[in-house]
């Protein structure tokens, strides 16, 4: 089964191909970040009026890296929720519009479920039952998953995720947008021990996340100290974060009794938390996974593969409808594997 994956969630347009006989075939991606920059966030009505422009064009670029035609496909996955509404209406609108006229399925995915399986995309394979820690700009949570559709939310941030903090901070410390590398960045040249940050509710007894008051920690200390401090106060920064999300990670594990760990998300690129976590691995006995760098914003190669599953097991039609909140444990599991 040959399955295009369109993904408009948000600032990025990712189309891809997935061929469950033969993988991964072709995958393209535009990211908004120079658009929205001057702006220091994302803009709806841009990010929409972009996917527009872009996604089409994407569609026929890995149609001829792939060496195929729209004919040649059976069905089209896209990205239902949640997002922003207007952005993740093009997805939809565009793949129903194209299953509508080649009359072949179109299959709504979500997104943080793509996310989640995005490591299944890479060598070697997550085998199930795993803990999975998302990470991205808009969540931050650990979950248990015992199978594709049967996930079980451990923990979750109660305010800010871990990928906006790093925006705010961004901003905080004059860095513009995105955040995510630009603070990592300038955290190679600081000292992560000369200011001590906070590390919210690392001792609350649960796993859930807070990072609202380690960016007001930041404002504070950036203040006091000024501009020639910015390193410095990244660097700390970046610690605190990765402290939090790999003693939370540690402990889901640990109440769980599993031995596997998936990381997937934007902020699961950055460096230090994948040293760190790769680091804790050998010293506590799991194994973790990562997706590959490529995989880790939002991409339409996840939104493809989660599609092909959930053809495999039957799903045949998500109607023209978008789901901008859409909770990740109301997914019906799915028993078959698309290898």
């Amino acid at each position: 089964m040959l399955v295009l994956g369109l993904e408009t969630s948000c600032d990025e347009t990712g189309v891809a191909l997935y061929d469950t006989d033969r993988g991964l075939l072709a995958q393209a991606l535009h990211s908004q970040v120079a658009m929205h920059a001057e702006y220091g966030g994302v803009v709806p009505e841009l990010a929409s009026r972009d996917h527009v422009r872009r996604a089409p064009r994407l569609i026929r670029r890995v149609l001829t890296e792939a060496g195929l035609t729209l004919e040649d496909l059976d069905a089209v996955a896209y990205t239902q929720g949640p997002g922003l509404a207007g952005a993740l209406l093009v997805g939809a609108g565009l793949a129903s519009g194209l299953a509508f006229a080649l009359a072949i399925p179109a299959i709504p995915v979500h997104h943080l479920e793509g996310h989640l399986l995005s490591p299944m995309l890479s060598v070697p394979q997550p085998d199930f039952p795993f803990v999975a820690l998302l990470v991205s700009g808009g969540h931050t949570q650990l979950m248990r998953v015992d199978g594709v559709g049967r996930y079980t939310l451990l923990g979750e941030t109660l305010d800010d995720a871990a990928g906006e903090a790093f925006d705010k901070t961004a901003q905080l410390l004059g860095l513009g947008y995105p955040g995510g590398p630009a603070v990592a960045q300038l955290a190679t040249h600081g000292d992560p021990y000369k200011h001590r940050l906070p590390r919210p509710m690392l001792a609350s007894g649960n796993l859930d996340f807070s990072f609202a008051g380690l960016k007001t920690a930041v404002l504070t200390l950036y203040n006091r100290l000024g501009p020639d401090s910015a390193a410095d106060i990244a660097a700390a920064f970046q610690l605190a974060v990765v402290d939090v999300l790999t003693e939370k990670a540690l402990a889901a594990l640990k109440t769980t009794g599993l031995r596997r760990l998936v990381v997937a998300g934007g902020v699961g690129a950055n460096q230090a938390l994948r040293t760190r976590l790769t680091v804790e691995a050998q010293r506590h006995g799991f194994t973790v996974f990562y997706p590959p760098l490529s995989l880790c914003t939002d991409n339409g190669a996840m939104i493809a593969y989660a599609g092909a599953l959930r053809l495999a097991q039957g799903v045949t039609d998500g109607g023209f409808s978008v789901r901008p909140r859409w909770e990740l444990d109301a997914l019906a599991p799915i028993t078959m594997k698309v290898a």
